[in-house]
């Protein structure tokens, strides 16, 4: 019996990378999974790549409350109830300075990241009252989480994830007198179309090879973070809430940073895109 045999989650921005990762590991434990996307295209083709009745798929807009409330009633209806809702859909903005940045896809990044936590994490914690369910809710951490993490040059991705880290610990605090269990999960680096290199904006040009020096040390499949969101729905975290997981702690640092060599000199870095 996997550890999340007969739960029901939902992962948002669950199509590619991290967030589609997440959904098949938790396949593979037993959930349901609900898949999401604001692409009808993209929902139809995730959902085609898992076995039949595993997922269910949702194209919306996490932008928008109104969207994210149908969304969690979409979820129930279909597999019945929602054990866990995992905010894992964000975007980052182009690699330039502030004087350069365009305010439209700065504001663009708000709005999906931190405001689409916030509407989902509205939607989930209204619905797991309503039904008395001890719900789970996993908000995605990022560069500029931690102290000290700066985020020169996505300037609105990291202030996105340095907020979200604070909504956090504030809807914990909140909730803490609830059998809600409010957590944050730190993906680590991961080669996504997040971090792409393709067509580069000039100021990641100029910086391209440092860029891609930090991503063969740092870089480690979805699949780590995936075992992570598993451990965090499971019955690990009843009874607790304001939880913090990361897929890239001081040790990891280390470990990666010390074996660089190694695997750079034998060929053993994975440069694959998730």
């Amino acid at each position: 019996m996997g550890k999340l045999e007969n739960r029901v989650a939902v992962i948002t921005g669950s199509t590619r990378g991290i967030g589609r990762a997440i959904a098949r590991r938790f396949v593979d434990e037993g959930a349901s999974v609900v898949i999401t996307s604001s692409s009808r295209a993209n929902v139809d083709a995730a959902v085609a790549g898992f076995p039949s009745g595993s997922v269910y798929g949702h194209a919306c807009d996490i932008s928008s409350p109104d969207e994210m409330e149908r969304l969690v009633e979409a979820s129930s209806a279909r597999f019945g109830r929602i054990d866990c809702f995992i905010n894992n859909a964000g975007i980052s903005d182009p690699f330039c300075d502030v004087a350069s940045s365009d305010p439209a896809l700065w504001g663009r990044v708000i709005d999906t990241n931190l405001k689409g936590t916030y509407y989902g994490c509205r939607a989930a914690i209204g619905y797991f009252l309503r039904r008395n369910i001890p719900g789970k809710i996993i908000n995605m951490a990022g560069s500029g989480t931690d102290s000290g993490s700066n985020t020169p040059f996505i300037t609105a991705y990291g202030s996105t994830k340095a907020a979200i880290a604070r909504f956090t610990y504030a809807a914990a605090a909140e909730y803490r007198q609830t059998d809600l269990s409010i957590m944050l999960l730190h993906p680590g680096l991961v080669r996504t179309g997040m971090v792409s290199v393709e067509n580069p904006t000039p100021e990641l040009q100029r910086q391209l090879e440092t860029f891609n020096t930090i991503l063969d040390i740092f870089a480690q499949p979805p699949s780590v973070a995936a075992g992570l969101a598993v451990k965090m729905a499971s019955s690990w975290s009843d009874g607790k809430t304001g939880i913090y997981l990361s897929a890239l702690g001081a040790w990891t640092k280390k470990r990666l940073l010390l074996s660089y060599p190694f695997r750079n000199m034998t060929q053993r870095i994975d440069r694959r895109t998730y």
